[in-house]
């Protein structure tokens, strides 16, 4: 479930490539093969009328059941990390507003993501960086579903951890360059 638009093609390969292949994501390869997330490249560059279409992302999800989770695309506007950060949490406000809360959450990707403490070459910040910044809309009550029925859900977040600094920095670099084949 796709609109068209270059980035599109970066990120669905950086999900099957990199999420999917590594496993980084133990939930993403049910979706893939079913189809059921959408990706959309959200052309606004401004931050109100990013808001304004993301909102109106959760709304569609709302609506359409067949769509399990959205990729909503930044490919233009917010290349720098901290202006990132920032409307990920406008974004988080917005939902609160919008009477979202409890139904989605935000996991956020960005092509510089760099957990905080940890040196910005550091093999770990891979496990959330992405071809594009991205905010990653989930259902709530589909992420309970599936954490309840996978063992030691909390060790995720660890292991990939642990997987990207056995991988190294250069793994990944390779690995994103090679989505945008």
């Amino acid at each position: 479930m796709t609109d068209l638009h270059p980035c599109i093609a970066e990120s669905e390969n950086w999900v099957k490539q990199v999420i999917m292949k590594y496993n980084i994501c133990p939930f993403a390869r049910r979706e893939v093969e079913s189809s059921s997330i959408r990706y959309h490249a959200c052309e606004q560059t401004k931050v109100k009328a990013v808001l304004k279409a993301f909102i109106g992302e959760c709304k569609l999800l709302e609506k359409t059941p067949e769509i399990e989770t959205t990729l909503f695309i930044l490919p233009r506007g917010f290349e720098g990390f901290y202006s990132y950060l920032d409307l990920v949490d406008s974004a988080n406000d917005i939902l609160v507003q919008h009477d979202f809360e409890g139904v989605f959450q935000i996991a956020s990707f960005h092509p510089d993501y760099c957990f905080d403490g940890e040196p910005q070459d550091s093999a770990a910040n891979f496990t959330n960086r992405a071809p594009y910044p991205t905010l990653h809309i989930i259902r709530e009550a589909s992420m309970e579903l599936a954490l309840a029925s996978y063992d030691d859900p909390e060790s995720i977040p660890q292991r990939n951890i642990a997987f990207a600094e056995r991988k190294g920095t250069d793994f990944f670099i390779k690995l994103l360059e090679q989505c945008k084949r």
